[in-house]
């Protein structure tokens, strides 16, 4: 649950899950994020476990209790946020859990940090787009054939297959679950940005762009340009499914 300790570099804090509509939603401004300051970032994503199963997860906020519900969230945050969503796939076929997902994160970042965002997005998109149930072994399995005969980067996927009944990735899949309850995490997605082993802010919920960029340069007011003046308090409530940005230590 450490932070990195890099000089002139900001540690961001990802926590997710591939079944999140909202993490969806924010990958765009995510990404532009990553795009513009590049190195400058060092990203490290948790997988949240947002659903063990339907017995015991609750959203209140969302009015969120089982599967026929959840439908009508991703509609919503389809509308709010333009994401390519179908949101049919909860009543054609509802994902009893998002922690199998977790875990094939988990197992193909080990093979790399490259190949586990790869696949992270290959969920996502598998999911939000195409209506598959990435609850299903199988369906995560055909992700990582996908993966090795695509030309985007490297991926070994039989090595996948051995890596998703491996100790060591539902070991890497536990502590991910208990750094989020540490961090005390209940939304997602969450930004924690810390720069230098100093006090952080924590972002819950989506946000834009521009909220992104004022944090981190609240936090480090070295990446701005002349004229940023580094991110005021009051920048850092963004719209969408957020809340008021924190401090964490």
């Amino acid at each position: 649950m450490e932070y990195v300790n890099r000089d002139n570099v900001v540690e961001a804090l990802y926590f997710t899950d591939p079944l999140c509509s909202w993490s969806w939603a924010f990958e765009p401004e995510r990404r532009r994020l990553e795009l513009q300051f590049g190195e400058a970032i060092y990203w490290r994503t948790v997988m949240g476990g947002m659903i063990s199963d339907w017995l015991s997860y609750s959203d209140p906020l969302n009015a969120v209790s089982r599967p026929a519900q959840m439908g009508p969230q991703w509609l919503h945050v389809k509308r709010l946020s333009g994401a390519e969503i179908d949101e049919r796939i909860w009543v054609d076929d509802p994902p009893g859990s998002s922690y199998p997902a977790c875990l094939a994160v988990k197992a193909a970042q080990l093979q790399g940090k490259e190949a586990g965002d790869h696949y992270l997005s290959r969920a996502r998109e598998a999911v939000m787009r195409e209506r598959r149930n990435i609850a299903r072994t199988e369906v995560l399995l055909e992700l990582a054939d996908e993966l090795e005969t695509g030309e985007a980067l490297p991926f070994d996927a039989q090595l996948f297959r051995t890596d998703l009944d491996s100790e060591v990735a539902r070991e890497a899949f536990r502590d991910d679950l208990k750094e989020t309850r540490y961090r005390e995490v209940g939304r997602f997605p969450t930004l924690i940005l810390r720069a230098n082993g100093g006090r952080g802010i924590l972002l819950a919920g989506y946000r834009p762009f521009d909220v992104l960029r004022s944090a981190l340069l609240h936090v480090a007011p070295q990446l701005g340009t002349d004229g940023d003046k580094g991110g005021s308090d009051g920048d850092l409530v963004g719209a969408g499914a957020g809340t008021a940005a924190s401090e964490v230590f």
